[in-house]
């Protein structure tokens, strides 16, 4: 399982920068999750990841075995 944010940024005409202002993490753990390189993630940053992108959690996620 990984996240979509770069695909979603892209299908929506936004920048990563502009998730990282919206979101409000510190760049070392905003930059883990654009990469998939964390094990988790709280739920109030799901939240406000469904919210700024304007989309479900279904959205977020690819459920592709391929990695």
């Amino acid at each position: 399982m990984k996240l979509r944010l770069y695909e979603i940024l892209k299908e929506k005409g936004k920048t990563k920068y502009w998730l990282y202002i919206r979101l409000g993490l510190s760049y070392q753990n905003f930059n883990k999750i654009m990469n998939n390189e964390t094990n988790g993630i709280k739920f109030k940053t799901l939240q406000t990841l469904c919210e700024v992108l304007e989309c479900t959690p279904n959205d977020l996620f690819d459920m592709s075995e391929d990695e």
